[in-house]
Parts: C-alpha cells; sequence; structure tokens
C-alpha cells in the first residue's frame, strides 16, 4: 500500500515552488516514462506503477530500476495522478541542471517571451528538438518546463534541449553582436529571410506578443505571410514554421 505521506507528497509536486525546492518532477504515462527511463537524462527517484505496465516493460530497463518499482493498484495510482483518468504509471525525477551561460555560436537560439501555456511550451521543446535547436532561452514568467502538461508533451525531448531561465532583456543586451529575429505580425515574409545559421528567434506571449522592449532590440521583424482571415497563429504552431523556413 501506498502511505498517505507518500500521496501528499506526490500530489504536492504538481505545484512549481515545492518541484524548486526539492528538485524533482513527476512524469506520467507508458511512453513519456519509458523514454525518460531509457535515455537516463534525469536520474530517477521512484516508479509508481501498476503489475500490467510492469509486465511490459524492457526486461533491461525493469532490472536496472528494480529497486525503484513499487507496484501498486489502480485505485491508489488514481490518488497520486494528475491526468483525469489514471495511466499506469507515474515517476519521480530529479531536474536537471540548465547550462548556463548558454552557447550561441554558430545555432540558433530560441527565445521566449513570458510564453505561459504549458502545453505550447511542451509542443515547442518538442519542435525545437525536432530542429537540433540546443537551447530555449525563457523569460522567468514562461511556463515551469517541469509543469507535469509540458512534461507530458515534451516526452524525451525535455531532456535533450537546454532550457534556460533568465532576464531575456539582459541576456540579449549582452550578445549585441548575435542577430535578432522578433517574430511579429507586419515584419518582412519568412520566406524571404534565408537561412539562419546563427541568431536569436524571440517568440511572445501568446495574447500580448513579444514586449515592446524586446521587439525594440530586434535586428530583424519577422512575419509568417497570412493568406486567410486568422487574427494570429498558435504560438507552437508559429515556432514550427519559422523553423522550417530557416533552417
Amino acid at each position: 500500500m501506498i502511505t498517505k505521506a507518500t500521496v501528499k507528497y506526490i500530489q504536492s509536486l504538481q505545484h512549481k515552488k515545492v518541484r524548486d525546492e526539492n528538485n524533482m518532477f513527476i512524469a506520467e504515462g507508458p511512453k513519456v516514462v519509458r523514454e525518460l527511463l531509457d535515455t537516463a537524462v534525469f536520474e530517477c527517484e521512484q516508479i509508481y506503477c501498476t503489475e500490467t505496465w510492469l509486465e511490459g516493460l524492457d526486461t533491461n530497463l525493469a532490472n536496472r530500476y528494480a529497486e525503484r518499482i513499487n507496484v501498486i493498484k489502480d485505485f491508489e495510482l488514481e490518488k497520486i495522478s494528475a491526468l483525469k483518468v489514471s495511466n499506469n504509471v507515474l515517476a519521480i525525477f530529479h531536474k536537471k541542471t540548465a547550462l548556463d551561460p548558454i552557447n550561441i555560436s554558430k545555432t540558433i537560439t530560441l527565445v521566449l517571451d513570458d510564453v505561459q501555456d504549458p502545453g505550447n511550451l511542451g509542443t515547442i521543446i518538442r519542435i525545437a528538438d525536432w530542429f537540433a535547436i540546443p537551447t530555449i532561452l525563457c523569460s522567468r514568467a514562461t511556463a515551469d518546463c517541469y509543469n507535469p502538461k509540458v512534461v507530458q508533451s515534451t516526452m524525451a525531448s525535455l531532456g535533450r534541449v537546454n532550457i534556460v531561465y533568465a532576464d531575456i532583456f539582459e541576456k540579449l543586451q549582452k550578445n549585441s553582436n548575435i542577430k535578432k529575429y522578433a517574430a511579429v505580425l507586419g515584419g518582412k515574409d519568412i520566406n524571404g529571410v534565408g537561412k539562419i545559421k546563427e541568431g536569436f528567434i524571440i517568440l511572445g506571449n501568446e495574447s500580448k506578443g513579444i514586449s515592446k522592449e524586446i521587439v525594440a532590440m530586434a535586428d530583424e521583424k519577422i512575419s509568417i505571410k497570412r493568406l486567410g482571415n486568422a487574427e494570429s497563429l498558435n504560438v507552437a504552431v508559429a515556432a514550427g514554421i519559422i523553423l522550417y523556413a530557416v533552417s
């Protein structure tokens, strides 16, 4: 039986403050947990799973994490799950230390100015991984990359992309020699920008866009050509289109 104290602790990891204090985060679901275990980028603290999940786990992984696996009943998993329908396994991992100062030489760096939706952040991390973007520089008001919803949507990409939270105005100011591209409405058509080998690509808040002080720092304002009547594009969709155009 899983103890009440353990249930309370796991539930508390839904909150950023507790994740930061303990330097831990949770991942749920067979695919994301298996990928995180397989890549071993994050140290696994404990695994709580059903017998069914354990029976389907690769023998090597089962042996490697045997001492950390706790087989529990479905109703116990429901108590600790953040999902509407619990999904066979929940694991607790140690967060990794972000690399800062970041490597900006001869590469594209994504900059997120207060992107607050966890789903959008998770998708952007996977997109960055797809296009081999090594670092995402996030404002401090950007969603927490260890939010359960972010972890759920990033899969193992969370371990392959360096995600740094900082004062982005200060970071951009210190790297004045690196070209900055701000994604805004009414900018230069992204198809005319050409390939970018080095630079910051800045994406803004879902409703407010990029702050005026950050836009003012941009060397070039870029846009995705609009053919229809939609007011705007989802920020994660925009990230994918822009990276495809300039990579």
